[in-house]
């Protein structure tokens, strides 16, 4: 069993940063890929960036690319969202995730998951 705890959210205007953490205790870290995803009032949870194992490979939804930065402490159990240049559409619960499979594939190949993090980025 893994625990995942989430912190960093809060309220930004846009153009503004946040950075999210998300602490993992009870599992091997350094094994699980680990991932970000959200979700915003009224709609799905979608993929937001992911971290694999093997070379510290990151993956970006095309809304995310170029703006948020995705990264992983093994030495401390932690794995971070980096947000910038945030806008309103960003706004939304932000959910920490792990997953046994090297190379998921979607939700439903993640294991483990946070409390999630409210972001709110007003205009």
């Amino acid at each position: 069993q893994v625990q995942l705890v989430e912190s960093g959210g809060g309220s930004v205007q846009a153009g503004g940063s946040l950075r999210l953490s998300c602490a993992a205790s009870g599992g091997t870290f350094n094994r699980y890929t680990m991932g970000w995803f959200r979700q915003a009032p009224g709609k799905e949870r979608e993929f937001v960036a992911t971290i694999l194992v093997i070379r510290s490979t990151t993956s970006y939804a095309e809304s995310a690319k170029g703006r948020f930065t995705i990264s992983r402490d093994n030495a401390k159990n932690t794995v971070y969202l980096q947000m910038t240049n945030l806008r309103p559409e960003d706004t939304a619960v932000y959910y920490c995730a792990a997953a046994r499979r090297s190379t998921p594939t979607g939700s439903l190949d993640y294991d483990f998951w946070g409390q999630g993090t409210q972001v709110t980025v007003s205009s």
